[in-house]
């Protein structure tokens, strides 16, 4: 949340609260109904006083445009669906889904028993990492260990490179598909 976004919600919840409790003086007869009018007339027809109360409206009508219609959260919901965004005292970083569904399939593409390599990567909104990977091995392949290697290999590197953890990584093994020969020509 906003520095902006903060004050506005202080500001205004202190306001509520003061004309909560100024309601309920009047109501309960706290305080007479006259001398309230006699304090906001003043307030209004004093030159000095007025123009700091039309000072005030206006930041407060300001705080209030703002914080109706341009909500930052919104524009921080969409960055989120997109990537995980990281924030540091230097700035913010997203990391895209793009991104890490690439340094993925990179992990898979470096073990010979595996090819076509497919990845979604879903986000949730405490910025957890799930990466769904489909591939085809070929048939010499132990699928067991050759699972395992890159569910510890991806989340490594997803650690090392991007600093994100992965809680998940599933992997559908979509078929076995023989061997390519390379093209020899004589």
């Amino acid at each position: 949340m906003k520095f902006l976004d903060k004050f506005n919600l202080v500001l205004f919840s202190v306001i509520i609260l003061v004309l909560s409790i100024a309601i309920c003086i009047l109501t309960f007869g706290w305080l007479d109904v006259n001398l309230a009018t006699d304090g906001i007339a003043f307030l209004v027809q004093d030159s000095i006083a007025s123009k700091v109360l039309l000072g005030i409206s206006i930041v407060l009508i300001l705080c209030a445009v703002k914080s109706i219609f341009f909500n930052s959260f919104a524009k921080e919901k969409m960055e989120a669906k997109e990537g995980v965004l990281l924030e540091n005292d230097n700035g913010k970083l997203l990391i895209s889904r793009d991104t890490i569904e690439s340094l993925s399939n990179a992990v898979v593409r470096s073990y010979e028993s595996a090819e076509n390599v497919m990845t979604k990567v879903d986000l949730d909104q405490e910025g957890h990492v799930k990466i769904y990977i489909t591939l085809f091995v070929y048939p010499d392949a132990i699928i067991k260990d050759l699972s395992n290697k890159l569910q510890k290999d991806i989340k490594d590197t997803i650690k090392k490179s991007l600093d994100l953890e992965v809680t998940e990584v599933n992997i559908r093994i979509k078929n076995v598909t023989p061997k390519k020969e390379p093209n020899i020509k004589e």
